[in-house]
Formats: structure tokens, sequence, C-alpha cells
């Protein structure tokens, strides 16, 4: 009897799946594309990951080249390069995580108190545009902008009786140029995720909260940042993973040789190495370190929310 009762809810398990699969169509045939693109390029790629155990050779290819077993990571760690490299990508890392993620959350939350009208809207797209230029185009922007002969940054300096500065090619103001710049170009489109969580907050806590005599301030600290708190967590979460990348694309656009002291990191260590040396498992090696590192952190960062949530707020 109990047999026949357990393949009876079995049945009707298999049943209601099947209708909400079948109910759910449309939406499922929406997400095909977006399963096809994390299939192609980022599931099936992984096979080459095998390159970083083997002295590849591109005559072999990956099935035929040698096995070396952890040969690459030991070079890897024992290069006169790599401390350097690793400490630049941190330094970096680090500084656009203190000073880049804070910053969207205080834009969105001095846009929403913000009145509705034509100077928000204005405001906010200005805030978005950096957002939709590469860096190629950036890096020539910062490039003109920071010029030592003709830059309107230097122009002013010089306004005030001081020597130009050559940004962009002097070690001890590079890292701040790619902060600045990298918070410049992010942080509008960043905050348009806290803005959509504090368009949900219930306005009947700020009225509450009018009446008792709170100042705008206090509500925006007691009522605003503590209701997008779980969506800040998640953020952090999902940054935390990408805390090795320092950010390919604008260092490989602004720096230079003067500069390779503090702006040398993995990424582009890796281009160098792999792309203009030719050392394919050398730099996969290097690739797959930095991924590894930054699937740790998103697990560590992942746990230490949970529990400070109470396992209100995670990703996992």
């Amino acid at each position: 009897m109990k047999l026949n009762d357990t393949t009876a809810v079995k049945l009707n398990r298999k049943k209601q799946l099947s209708r909400e699969i079948w109910q759910n169509r449309y939406l499922l045939l929406m997400l095909l594309p977006g399963l096809a693109y994390f299939i192609i390029f980022k599931y099936i790629p992984m096979f080459g990951l095998t390159m970083a155990f083997q002295d590849y050779s591109l005559k072999e290819g990956i099935l035929g080249s040698q096995w070396v077993g952890l040969g690459q990571f030991k070079s890897l760690f024992s290069g006169a390069d790599f401390p350097l490299v690793l400490k630049n990508t941190i330094v970096i890392s680090l500084l656009k995580l203190v000073f880049g993620f804070p910053t969207p959350v205080i834009l969105a939350l001095m846009f929403n108190e913000l009145r509705e009208g034509p100077y928000k809207k204005i405001t906010q797209t200005i805030s978005y545009i950096p957002h939709f230029f590469s860096w190629v185009v950036m890096g020539a922007m910062l490039t003109s902008l920071l010029s030592p002969s003709t830059g309107i940054i230097n122009a002013i300096i010089q306004m005030f009786g001081m020597k130009p500065i050559y940004f962009i090619a002097d070690p001890k103001y590079f890292v701040g140029v790619l902060v600045v710049s990298d918070i410049w170009k992010e942080a509008g489109w960043n905050s348009v995720v806290y803005i959509a969580a504090l368009s949900g907050i219930n306005y009947e806590m700020h009225e509450a909260a009018i009446i008792d005599g709170a100042s705008r301030l206090k509500r925006i600290l007691y009522i605003n940042l503590p209701s997008i708190l779980p969506t800040v967590a998640i953020m952090l979460i999902l940054k935390m993973g990408g805390v090795l990348e320092a950010g390919f694309d604008q260092i490989f656009n602004l720096y230079n040789v003067a500069v390779y002291d503090v702006a040398d990191i993995i990424d582009t260590y890796t281009y160098r190495m792999g792309i203009g040396q030719y050392q394919y498992s050398y730099s996969a090696a290097a690739g797959m370190f930095k991924s590894v590192i930054g699937l740790i952190l998103v697990l560590i960062t992942n746990g230490l929310v949970r529990k400070m949530s109470d396992n209100e707020v995670s990703v996992f």
C-alpha cells in the first residue's frame, strides 16, 4: 500500500512539473539564448584549462601536448615577476573595492532624494553615459585631459603656480588615475540596482518618521540604507568574485613601460606571456590561479554575509 502511495506521489509530481513547464514554455524559450551563451562561451572553454597542466604545443594541440602536472604552477610561483604582479593586482583591486563599491550606493541615495523632474533625469543620464564608452575611448579622453602640455587638468594646476604632472607616466599618480577613472565610468551605471531597491521602500515608513520629527538625514540612515542592505550584500558577494580582475581593458589602454612596476596585473601579465611570448600553458596557469582565488573569496564572503544576516541574505 505504501509503495502504491509513493508511486502515486511521484506521478503527481511529474504531472505537476510537466504542467508548469508547459505553462511557462514561452519564458523557458526566452531563457534558451542566455543558456546557450553560457554553455558555448563559459562552460565549453573550460576544457582549455587542461593547458595549465601541460607543456602546450600548437602543433600537438590540447589532446597531444605533454602533461607536466603542477609544473606550470611551480614556475609561476617561483618566477621573479609574479610576486610584483600579484601585489599590483591586489592593491589596485582593493583600492577600487574600498573607494568604488560605496560610491554607487551613495550616488543612489543622493538621486533618491531629488524631486522627480527634468533635473533628476538629466543628472542620472549624465552619470550613466560614461559606462557606454569603451576603455579605448575613455583612454583617449583621459590621455587628452591629463596631458602635461595640453590637458585641462594640468592647465588648472599651472594656474595655481605648480608644475604640470604627467599623471599617466608617473608611478605615484597612475594608480590614483585608475581608481578615479573607474569610479567615473561605472558609478552611475552601478547605482541603477540600488535606485531600483530604493524605489521598493514603502513610503509609509517615511511618513511615520516625518511625523516623529526625523530629519532627512536620519531617514536616509535609518530607513533607506537598512532597506537596501540585502541588495548591497549580494552585490558585494558578486564583486568579490572579480576582486583579482583589477580591470584589464582599462589598464591595457592606459599603462606604459614607465608604470609597469605599479600597473602590471595578472591579466596584462598573462596577455604578454601568452600572446606575446607564446607561453600558453604558463598564462593558463596564471589565469586559473586567479579564478580559483576569486571562487574562494566569493564562498568566504557569502558565508560571512549569511552569518551576519542570519541566513537571510546569500547567493548560494
